[in-house]
Parts: C-alpha cells; structure tokens; sequence
C-alpha cells in the first residue's frame, strides 16, 4: 500500500532576535504514514515533534525538504492545487479549551473547513456536520449543535475538534498531544476512538505524544526523535520492549520507574486506573 503522507530530508531552523545562533528545530527528518495507519513521533520537549507537524499542515516554512500528500508535493504546488492538498490534511490541537472559538456554536466551528473550502451549499454543509458529530458520537446532535464550547466538557470539546478535523474527509490526521488535557478515562475513549475512525475511514494519523504508554495503545508504529533527529524507528512493541538507542531506553526507562513496574505499563493499565 502507497503511503499517504511521505516526509524527507525535512530541516527547520528558526532565527531569533535575542539569540546569537540559529536554532535547527528539525534535522534532515523523513518518514512514512500509510492509509489507516498511526505513526507515533515521541520525544522529550523540544524534540521537534510539533514543528514537524506545523510543516505538514503549511502552519511553518521549512529550509529543506519535502512533504507529498499522496505523491503530491504540498510545498511546491501551485497556489490552488497547494489549497487542495492542505484541505485533505487536518489538526486535533492539545489543548481543546483554547483551539475552539469561544462565539461560535458547535455547528459553526465544525463546518468552518467546509466555508472556507467553498465546499457545497448550506443543506450539504449541514449534513456533512451531522456525519460527523455522529462519527464522534456527539449526540443527540440538536443538544450539541446549538452549543458553545464553554458549555462543553473538556471530552466533549475534543470530540467536537475530532469532528471538525473529520468533516471534509481527510486523508491524513496530525493529532498533537490531543489527549494531554484530559483525566485518564477520557484519554482512553478518546483514542480508542481516533483508532476506529482511521481503522473504517482509512485515514493516515501523526500521533505526536510524549507518553509512551500512550503511544502503546495509539500507535502501529513509534519514531523517537532527540533535539530534531530521528534516532530510532520501528513497530511500537519492539521499540518499547528492545530499544537501541541509549535516549529511547532512557525514555523507556522512565516509563517504567513512572508505572512502577519492570517494562512499559500496558496502555489498559495505564489509562484505566
């Protein structure tokens, strides 16, 4: 199978006023997500996790590299054929009490990608909306449709940005740190969820996170990135029960003196408790 979202030789440097040298955030980085798959990318703050992110959906210019959505370059395509692709790829923010506008109603900010891709009229926009707060099981739709956020729980608010990311059919989900701010039992509904919607959807997900318990039951496969750099890469089980490199076992390390136990506690363990 072809992958969804190829990524290479992709470096990102930001230059500050304050400091005497420019600081590389992303370091020649590539890699590969297939269509319902999860690519989990873990490290520590500052990793470059989140950049990678913000460079796929257009949110930051790189210095090098490329970016194919389905083959397609994002970065080089012209202006109208770049809009296309950028619509087929979607953000869930961690944070889902500040990523929501405060005076929109929950109809308005799911169908908000439908307005400004000019896609259908107001009955197909409608319909799309209801798709997918059903798909997020946001119901029954008239008491979350005329909502605002501020009357949502931190659950609800996340589903409801689930919903937005969902409603124009996209290829490709970038998922950060989309369950940080929420207690334990809600962090497992909601990534079970986001696992059956790329399972019957067959949509692509980046699931950046930095709790490997987390990236345990979300992800097919981990990448571990250390100061912008891939250093090891594989299926989750394997990077978490054999690693390599010295910062992955030191990541791993930490997970288990977290959980109290000899190896990576079970994400079940983990979530449930």
């Amino acid at each position: 199978m072809s992958a969804v979202l190829e990524v290479s030789g992709l470096t990102v440097t930001f230059r500050s006023r304050g400091a005497r040298q420019p600081i590389t955030a992303v370091r020649d980085v590539g890699l590969s997500v297939r269509a319902g798959e999860s690519l989990g990318l873990v490290g520590g703050s500052g990793a470059g996790k989140s950049t990678i992110a913000r460079v796929i959906c257009g949110l930051v210019t790189p210095d090098a590299g490329r970016v194919l959505l389905d083959g397609e370059d994002v970065l080089r395509a012209p202006a109208k054929q770049r809009l296309r692709l950028r619509q087929a790829v979607h953000m869930v923010f961690q944070d889902p009490y500040s990523s929501l506008p405060p005076h929109l109603r929950v109809e308005a900010i799911v169908a908000e990608p439908l307005v400004i891709g000019r896609v259908g009229g107001r009955g197909l926009r409608a319909q799309r909306v209801a798709d997918a707060l059903r798909a997020v099981r946001l119901l029954p739709l008239d008491r979350y449709t005329a909502a605002y956020p501020h009357q949502l729980s931190g659950g609800e608010r996340q589903r409801v940005a689930m919903a937005r990311a969902l409603v124009t059919g996209p290829r490709l989900i970038l998922a950060d740190e989309p369950t940080q701010m929420l207690d334990a039992s809600l962090r497992a509904e909601l990534v079970d969820l986001l696992g059956e919607l790329r399972s019957t959807r067959s949509i692509a997900v980046l699931f950046i996170t930095h709790d490997l318990a987390l990236a345990q039951r979300a992800c097919d496969r981990l990448m571990v990135l250390q100061e912008g750099r891939v250093v090891e890469e594989g299926p989750v089980q394997r990077i978490l029960l054999e690693p390599v490199h010295p910062y992955t076992i030191a990541l791993v390390n930490a997970a288990r003196g977290l959980h109290g136990q000899n190896s990576v506690a079970s994400s079940e363990e983990v979530l449930c408790e």
